[in-house]
Order: C-alpha cells, then sequence, then structure tokens
C-alpha cells in the first residue's frame, strides 16, 4: 500500500484528488494540505511513499517545495499550467499531471508510482524478529539461527556465539515469521535454516556440533526443496 498526501492551495483540487484516490486500491492518500508549512511538518515527522503536489502555490512554489524535502518521496505534480512540466521532470517526477486531471491519465500517473515504489521496496526485506523472553524483547538475526527446537508450548532458539534464547512459543507461530525459502520444519520438534546444513546422512542433519533428525512426514518436502539449492 502506498502513503500519500497531497498540497495544493485549492481545497476544490484537494478534494478531486482525495475521489481520485478513492478508486485506486494500492493507495492511501493518509491527509490534504493546503498550506506548505502545515504540510512540511508533517512529512519531517511522518514520511510518505508519494506527494500530490500542486506547483503553482502563493507562499512557495511546489518545485521548490519538492527540493526543500528532508526525505526522498515519489512526486506527482499537478498544475494548470503546462510550461512546469519540464522543470518538474529535471526533479526525477514521476509524471506531471495538467489540470482538469482525467480518469484514465490519473490512473496511468499513479500506476507509474506504484511501479517504482515495487521496485524500491522488492529487495528490503526484515532480516530479523522480535522474541519476547526473559521479560524482554530480543533482537534476533535470521542469520545467526542454527535451528530452533519445540517443547510442548515453548521454543529453544540456538544462536550462533549466543545464549540460547528460550521462549513461549510454537514452531507453527515461528515459522510463519521466518522466510519461507530460506528455513523449513524437518521434524514435529525441529526447524533448521537451510543455509547452516553442513552435511546429510542416514536421516540426519548435520549443524555445527548438532544432529536432527528428519521424520518421515517432513522427508518429502525437504528433500524437494533441497534438491532446488
Amino acid at each position: 500500500m502506498i502513503k500519500a498526501i497531497a498540497l495544493d492551495d485549492e481545497p476544490l483540487a484537494l478534494e478531486i484528488l482525495q475521489s481520485l484516490c478513492d478508486t485506486i486500491e494500492y493507495i492511501e492518500l493518509k491527509k490534504t494540505f493546503t498550506k506548505s508549512d502545515e504540510a512540511f511538518k508533517y512529512l519531517k515527522k511522518y514520511p510518505v511513499d508519494l506527494l500530490f503536489l500542486d506547483i503553482n502555490m502563493p507562499s512557495i512554489s511546489g518545485l521548490d517545495f519538492y527540493k526543500k524535502l528532508p526525505h526522498k518521496t515519489m512526486v506527482i505534480f499537478t498544475t494548470a499550467y503546462s510550461e512546469f512540466a519540464v522543470e518538474g521532470f529535471t526533479l526525477s517526477a514521476t509524471d506531471y499531471l495538467l489540470k482538469p486531471i482525467s480518469l484514465s491519465r490519473f490512473q496511468q500517473a499513479v500506476e507509474k508510482a506504484f511501479s517504482q515504489w515495487k521496485l524500491q521496496n522488492q529487495n528490503i526485506e526484515q532480516q530479523y524478529l522480535f522474541i519476547r523472553a526473559d521479560y524482554s524483547l530480543i533482537k534476533i538475526l535470521f542469520s545467526d539461527i542454527l535451528y530452533i527446537e519445540g517443547l510442548d508450548d515453548y521454543l529453544k532458539i540456538h544462536i550462533l556465539n549466543q545464549k540460547t534464547v528460550v521462549a513461549r512459543m510454537t514452531l507453527k507461530t515461528i515459522l510463519q515469521k521466518l522466510p519461507e525459502t530460506e528455513f523449513i520444519r524437518v521434524h514435529r520438534s525441529f526447524i533448521i535454516p537451510i543455509s547452516k546444513i553442513s552435511k546429510i546422512r542416514n536421516k540426519i542433519i548435520f549443524i555445527g556440533q548438532a544432529e536432527i533428525p528428519i521424520s518421515v512426514s517432513y522427508e518429502e518436502a525437504f528433500l524437494k526443496l533441497f534438491d532446488q539449492k
């Protein structure tokens, strides 16, 4: 979901943008502003993905406003004056909408923004999780996990060069929090990271000094995934 705001000194223009955004399922127009200083204060505190920005405003031009932004944000300029288009694109604007804005032209612009947003976010994946244990929230990097052992409603998370973390959680629950291409359940009591396997022999997985059995019910899925690596 793309988070957006709109800045335009004309309230009617903002109402139109709001109605247009309401037709697009992947855009959430968080707020609209008629005053640039209020919009700027909001953006400093709450960065967004996309800004709909009028160019011709009384206190500051949209072009100058965009140059001052503290965070990298996609922008779609909106204006009734086509002569600003060239300068708008020199600022790497996602698009430039000429008022009055048609639905088809708006859809074209936000589709471009959506494509850029997906490209920017496709490689940004969380590399850790937080586990509540010992009355604390403990940050554990996926890359440090050696294996996870299930004991009824408890887990023992064995971690590289760190103390084992014991948490009240099921294997099923934690598996949903782990990257599915990197971790797999191999036994009713064990989840392992594929990358930490040193060898497999006689249905036993070796990870460091640990020997982890592969149970019959998980064997087929494990071998299928392992053959793809």
